[in-house]
Order: structure tokens, then sequence, then C-alpha cells
């Protein structure tokens, strides 16, 4: 297939560190600038890793009639203004998520997404483990599955911080709890009905440092996490299930070309006895994701999460901030 042709906005960690060096070792991609609203900053990431073109704003890459592609690692608030002037500009966007910071905002995404393909940039989607385990779900190895547990935390108190401001989509549950809302609605291939929030606020710069939730499913299915900004770094993620129980031991920042391991417990030893752990293949998650946006790109794949996913993503955060303020369940609008 052709090449699809990619422009970068920002020379944000998660792209410089991750995304980019996939983009960059894909047969399916060619990178051809990035940007920055400081030009030295764009220059400097571009020379580094070989980029031809940098630009000093956004709007010249947007502008850039070569480039087909955009992948918008921009902080949260600027997600749906920057994807809205790239596919007013005719470019399709790969879009961190949050995609927006409400089911409002991501609404006037809907249009936009009826020209070029927009989609929020979940990459565990696409990571070997998380498709083994709901294949495992779905072929009844843990019976009826019943609760998704995930605790996602890291510790970063620095107010400088983009995930410390508030006021832009700083906070654990934009920033890492959108992950454990995925976990619930992946695996239980099913819409929440209703919510209740426990939110713990940095008395200073006013994010939740700590945000734990109850998400019912219906039919007693329930997702149960915790997602913390100031505690030590740790991940899982469990499906338990009337039979069996599986567990991902790294969800989440699955080592990029590295083998990750699936725990999968049929026999509920209380010690552990009765786990068989599967080790898969090597992958980058990263490059799963920007070559399966590539060959959507080219016509080669059908859309598998567009607008609408990332709309129903919001409507529980959105629920789960009504509950905070209620301090009680909240329904999914």
């Amino acid at each position: 297939m052709k090449k699809v042709v990619w422009g970068v906005l920002s020379t944000a960690r998660i792209g410089v560190n991750s995304v980019l060096p996939a983009m960059l070792a894909s047969p399916l991609i060619e990178v051809r600038a990035i940007a920055s609203r400081s030009l030295e900053a764009a220059q400097g990431v571009a020379t580094r890793l070989g980029i031809a073109r940098a630009y000093g704003s956004y709007e010249e890459l947007i502008d850039d009639p070569e480039i087909e592609a955009i992948y918008n690692p921009l902080p949260n608030h600027l997600h749906v203004p920057l994807t809205l002037q790239a596919a007013a500009a005719g470019k399709h966007v790969l879009c961190e998520k949050p995609i927006a910071l409400s089911a409002e905002q991501a609404m006037a995404l809907k249009a936009a997404a009826t020209q070029v393909h927009i989609e929020e940039a979940f990459m565990v989607r696409h990571h070997p483990q998380w498709q083994r385990v709901r294949e495992l779900v779905r072929q009844g190895r843990i019976g009826e599955p019943r609760a998704v547990q995930v605790f996602f935390s890291y510790f970063n108190d620095n107010p400088a911080n983009i995930r410390n401001q508030p006021d832009i989509g700083g906070g654990a549950l934009y920033d890492i709890g959108c992950y454990a809302i995925l976990s619930g609605r992946y695996l239980f291939e099913d819409e929440p009905k209703r919510v209740v929030a426990s939110v713990d606020r940095d008395p200073v710069m006013g994010t939740d440092r700590t945000t734990s939730a109850l998400v019912e499913f219906g039919g007693g299915r329930q997702l149960v996490f915790t997602v913390s900004t100031q505690t030590c770094p740790y991940q899982r993620v469990q499906v338990l299930g009337t039979t069996g129980r599986l567990e991902m031991q790294i969800p989440f920042n699955a080592a990029r070309g590295g083998a990750m391991r699936v725990l999968l417990d049929e026999g509920g030893a209380l010690d552990g006895s009765g786990i068989r752990t599967e080790t898969l293949p090597a992958a980058d998650q990263y490059q799963l994701q920007v070559d399966a946006f590539s060959r959507l790109v080219r016509g080669e794949a059908a859309l598998a999460w567009g607008v609408d996913d990332a709309i129903a993503q919001l409507r529980v955060i959105d629920a789960l901030w009504r509950s905070e303020r209620s301090q009680r369940w909240e329904h999914i609008a």
C-alpha cells in the first residue's frame, strides 16, 4: 500500500517517546512534518528523529497540502478545536484521549467525521493481550463475566505539569480513568447504565488525584476502578467470571516490542496454584494503532471506533462528575 503522509501536532512526550517511534518504524507511514508553538522545539525533534519539516505553529502544518493524516496529542482542551481545524483542511485525525472534555464537546466532531476519519487514540485496543483476553471471555473460559477490576496509578505532584491543571483537562479521571472505563466497555462489550464516584481532590491544584468508581452494566455486571495521580506506579486489569478469572499484569503501558503475559485461573485456588500463564508474541501497540489508522485512510480497513464510541466514553465521565457533585448514583445520559 502507498504510504500515508502524516504530520504531528506538538512535541508532547507521549508523541515523541511512544507514538513517533512507532510511526517511524512503520512501513505504511511517512512522517513528513511536526509542529509546535515553538519553532525551535519542533526543529529539535525533527532533527533528532529525521523528520523533513518543522513548523512553528499548528496552523502551518494543518495547511500543508501534502499531509494526509494528523496525530493530535495536544493538551486535552485543545483536542476538539485542533481536530476540527484539521478536518476542515481535509486531514484525517488520530486524536489522543480523551477526545474532548465532555460528550457535548465531542458532539461537535460528528459532522466533521462524515468527511474525514476521526478516531480516539486508545492504543490498548490494538494490543494482542487485550484481544486475547476478550477472546477468552467470549469463549466462556471464565464462565459468565461478572466483574472487571482496574487499578491504574502513578505519582506526579508537579503543578506545572498539564496533568495537574484542572482548567485544561488535568486529573486522574481524564488522564487514566478513561482507560478504566474503556476496560469495562471493551471486555463486557456493552455500555454501562449508571455510576457512582468517590473523588479526592488535591487541595492546592484542584485536580482529582484519586478517583474510584462503581460502574453498573446491568445483568449483574460491574466495573470497579481506582485511578490516582499521587500514589505509587501500579496497574492491573482483572476480569472475574462465574468459573474463573483473567488478569493482565501490565495492561496499559505494555513495553514497546515486549511480550506480555495473560493469566488464566480456571481452578479458583486461593493460593494461585491454578493459574496458567500465556505469553503472547511481542508487539508494539502504538505501531499497531497507527498502522490500522493508515489502512483506514487508504480504504483497506473499516472504521472500528469512531466519534460515536468516543462520545459513549465521555458520557460515562460526565456521569461520574455529576456523581461527585450529587454524592449519589447517576444514570448515564
